[in-house]
């Protein structure tokens, strides 16, 4: 099985380009409100960093500082959030936020986890 990429769109770039025009003029105004434009720039590698990869060795979850894989083995189950928000459950008791499913998406990650994620 191939490594399935679950990422946000890149629709929400459009937004964060238009952050970015906005901040412009404010930013050129003085040398240290330059940093202004850190905001979008942080914004723009978390679309594209963070995500979910579900391959043959287990879930890796990105985040914008780091990656952490839940090997198969040591998935106890997923537990959905109050605002329905997805976390891994492993066996250790640990859990591990998905940064961009929501309960949603689960019928999409257990198709690909091939079974060994129950379809709700």
């Amino acid at each position: 099985m191939a490594v399935a990429r679950l990422r946000t769109g890149r629709t929400v770039l459009l937004p964060i380009v238009f952050l970015a025009i906005c901040l412009l003029p404010l930013a050129n105004a003085t040398p240290w409100l330059l940093l202004l434009l850190v905001v979008p720039a942080a914004l723009a590698a978390w679309v594209y960093r963070a995500g979910v990869d579900v391959g043959d060795a287990g879930i890796t979850v990105r985040s914008l500082a780091g990656a952490r894989t839940v090997p198969w083995a040591e998935l106890a189950g997923i537990r959905v959030g109050k605002r329905s928000d997805l976390w891994l459950v492993t066996t250790a008791g640990t859990q591990v936020r998905l940064p961009v499913l929501r309960a949603r998406d689960l019928p999409r990650l257990a198709q690909l986890s091939g079974g060994r994620i129950p379809a709700p």
